[in-house]
């Protein structure tokens, strides 16, 4: 646990590059793409082999950690970090997204989110306040409130309620942390909401950079919406937001997506498709997707990606991939899962040196030409 700085060191137009900093750790280079260890693990993939690829910045989830292991187990080893053996920097997610992707398991109230569990059926309360509780138990370094995301598409009324909620239950996220001490060793971000609505987004903004955090969160995109909804409501808020604080997109992973942030002027992103895709056999490559389950990567002798430098590049090929996909066995998500956040992570640092070079437009188009545009 440790208090977080943020330097930018580069600017190209609206693309930033900066350096977060946390107090006795590793600095963390952005723009900065952060793997998704939902149960204290990044799927398939060991610590040591995360640390090889180069991170030094991933995510846990508040309420799967809730559920289980639970905080008495946190709070025996000493948080989630020691825990799950990383000597580096977590940010813990509140569990805001999962009442909204497991709707029909919760509901919003004034006070905060009921839920049943998904595990048991079990009857859960999550307050702002007991979200801090347990984030304090998980010793993340960077921690999220509990926030009201909306669905898509939603009504103006929908989203004006989304927003009341959000900014009430931050109001009270803030005094606790404040008041517990948490100020002192976790770094709290505030989550803009609003939908595709680029007006209720920059109010969304104006209100939360009134606090004084580390950081701030933009919540509630990549949720179904086109690239021409997507775009225009990102804008409004990284408009409205600080520029001297660092801005986390929630939840986003493709590449058109995570450019369109970048280009909106976000630091930091997160999303399970590269860990997920990699399961279901489908990979990033410099040529674009692969999936390795095809026909036609039965006799391919050649790697993922020709271009790639990363251990399973160097030593398998795509038609023996393709057999331990079409065979489940587990080798294939442990070989899919490594390249495919080895090329996020090469990515990312691609793009932090167009920044740097003021070549970002060139690799911008470069890269949307092989993808697409599409945000989903």
């Amino acid at each position: 646990m440790s208090k977080l700085t943020f330097k930018i060191e580069q600017t190209d137009e609206n693309a930033r590059a900066g350096v977060l900093q946390f107090q006795g750790l590793e600095s963390v280079p952005t723009p900065v793409f952060m793997p998704v260890g939902t149960q204290a693990t990044v799927k398939s993939m060991k610590q040591e082999e995360l640390e090889e690829i180069g991170y030094r910045l991933i995510l846990a989830n508040t309420y799967h950690l809730y559920l289980r292991p639970g905080e008495e187990v946190m709070n025996h080893f000493g948080g989630v970090k020691k825990f799950m053996s990383w000597p580096h920097a977590v940010l813990t997610d509140s569990g805001g997204f999962q009442a909204f992707s497991l709707s029909d398991l919760s509901k919003y109230t004034e006070q905060g989110v009921s839920f049943k569990s998904h595990i048991d059926g079990s009857s859960h309360m999550f307050t702002p306040q007991r979200v801090m509780e347990i984030q304090k138990a998980l010793g993340s370094d960077i921690i999220m409130p509990i926030d009201d995301c909306a669905p898509f598409p939603a009504d103006s009324n929908r989203l004006k309620e989304s927003l009341k909620r959000t900014h009430d239950w931050f109001d009270l996220t803030y005094r606790y942390w404040n008041d517990s001490g948490m100020v002192e060793t976790q770094n709290l971000f505030s989550i803009v909401q609003g939908g595709t609505d680029p007006e209720l987004r920059k109010i969304s903004a104006r209100v939360l950079r009134e606090f004084d955090v580390p950081g701030h969160a933009i919540g509630g995109l990549s949720v179904g919406e086109t690239t021409d909804l997507f775009v225009p409501a990102l804008k409004a808020a990284t408009e409205e937001l600080p520029v001297e604080k660092p801005r986390y997109l929630m939840g986003v992973g493709t590449i058109p997506e995570i450019i369109h942030a970048v280009d909106a002027g976000v630091d930091m992103m997160d999303c399970v498709l590269p860990t997920r895709n990699a399961r279901n056999g489908q990979v990033f490559t410099s040529a674009g997707k692969l999936n390795l389950r095809n026909l036609s990567n039965q006799l391919d002798d050649r790697p993922m990606d020709e271009t790639c430098s990363c251990s399973v590049c160097q030593r398998y090929s795509r038609g023996y991939i393709r057999h331990l996909h079409k065979t489940n066995e587990l080798l294939a998500y442990s070989l899919s899962t490594y390249h495919n956040l080895h090329f996020m992570k090469r990515f990312m640092e691609g793009m932090r040196e167009a920044i740097m070079t003021a070549s970002f437009t060139e690799f911008k188009l470069h890269w949307l030409a092989i993808y697409g545009q599409a945000s989903r």
